[in-house]
């Protein structure tokens, strides 16, 4: 699996900016990729060495608009620890939204 099919995005909320400003990076990841994958796949995409791989599987929430019910689909999620000092691009702009 190439590395660019592994990391889907990045996800931004709150929680993600506070693990930012830790060294640690929250993305959406393909369903089927593995804790190795996925450390290549960010050391490849971002030029950065990956200290921690931590993965769990987001499961579907039901929603309803109107009288019609339905469900979020289920992915998974990566929180990616890099070297201290090291950083990534993607995240730069998330600094001055913490306050």
């Amino acid at each position: 699996m190439e590395p660019s099919h592994v990391v889907i995005r990045p996800v931004v909320s709150e929680k993600s900016y506070v693990l930012a400003a830790a060294n640690r990076y929250t993305f959406r990841v393909h369903a089927q990729a593995h804790k190795t994958q996925i450390r290549q796949a960010v050391e490849a995409l971002f030029d950065v060495h990956v200290v921690d791989v931590r993965t769990m599987s987001v499961k579907p929430k039901p929603k309803r608009r109107g009288a019609t019910t339905g469900r979020t689909s289920a992915w998974r999620k990566a929180i990616v620890q890099v070297r201290p000092g090291e950083t990534i691009p993607v995240f730069q702009g998330m600094q001055g939204l913490e306050s």
